[in-house]
């Protein structure tokens, strides 16, 4: 308990993770909106999309408009995930300054997800940090399925932790372990981070949690009291992994926001600012609710004030 952070930073994922997966494309105009929104609630980290084929997902597109078109705060850096060299040149190009790769730590998954072995995957991944770091971009490293594999099952904290620690090794400043299906609880978390910080210091570490079990929130304390203070969410709760059948988006930026406040954990983010972007979005996406108990909670209290 000793180790709880009294700041924690939030990295947003909505315009880049939570957009991914919808069936529609996206306008650039409503991926600024998102990202201008969420910047305007003091998030210091937007993921602001990817430069990966439009064939594979469309839904990024245009990325480099994006970056293009939103109010870049200083308070804020806007990552954008980069899949191969190609993808950082086109990265490069747009003014990024900080890009993120993606690794697994389930055989099966890295090869359905991007069709490489994890030893492949890394082949690929060296280069691309190299280069990065070389143009003087910070490279973020994120690991998928680090609970469980909807392929594979259980997943071995050793194999989350050999991962986290090449992607150190490789040059990334910080590593976002993933709960990609939703499937892990306060016990398997605190195993697969004790295995992870032999290796890597909790310093480096940032969790991200998929809600489709309900344990989100549950995880994350899990993980603050092992002294990580770097945590992933999504406004509104949006995403989800087209790999779990049925499985919910990340866990809802405001819902994090509402139980740090409530802990008197700073993190420098706006809850009311973040619950207007989250109703926003979902207007944007056909008048959606937000998947989010606090996003729907504050609205109904407004609405019986």
């Amino acid at each position: 308990m000793s180790g709880r952070p009294s700041h924690v930073k939030i990295v947003e994922v909505g315009p880049r993770d939570g957009l991914q997966n919808e069936k529609g494309v996206v306008t650039v105009e409503t991926r600024v909106g998102l990202i201008d929104r969420l910047s305007a609630a003091g998030l210091p980290v937007i993921e602001a999309g990817s430069f990966v084929s439009p064939k594979w997902v469309p839904q990024m597109a245009d990325t480099d408009k994006v970056l293009a078109g939103i109010r870049h705060r200083e308070s804020a850096i806007y990552p954008v995930l980069v899949p191969n060299l190609k993808g950082l040149d086109a990265a490069l190009a747009a003014g990024a300054k900080e890009v993120a790769i993606f690794a697994a730590a389930s055989e099966s998954f890295s090869q359905r997800n991007i069709n490489a072995t994890i030893k492949e995957s890394f082949e690929r991944f060296t280069p691309v940090c190299e280069k990065a770091l070389a143009e003087g971009l910070r490279v973020r490293g994120y690991v998928s399925t680090v609970i469980g594999c909807p392929f594979e099952g259980d997943i071995a904290p050793s194999a989350v932790a050999a991962v986290a620690e090449r992607l150190i090794e490789a040059g990334c400043y910080e590593v976002s372990l993933g709960d990609t299906i939703g499937v892990g609880t306060p016990a398997k978390v605190e195993r697969m981070l004790a295995a992870v910080m032999a290796h890597v210091p909790a310093g480096k570490v940032a969790v991200h949690f998929h809600d489709t079990y309900g344990q989100a929130l549950a995880n994350i304390l899990a993980s603050l009291n092992m002294g990580v203070a770097v945590v992933d969410a999504s406004v509104g709760g949006l995403g989800g992994c087209p790999y779990a059948p049925g499985a919910t988006g990340n866990v809802a930026t405001e819902d994090v926001v509402y139980m740090l406040d409530g802990m008197d954990i700073a993190t420098g983010v706006d809850l009311g600012a973040v619950v207007e972007a989250a109703w926003w979005i979902g207007e944007q996406l056909g008048g959606r609710k937000p998947l989010s108990s606090v996003a729907v909670a504050r609205r109904a209290a407004c609405q019986s004030a």
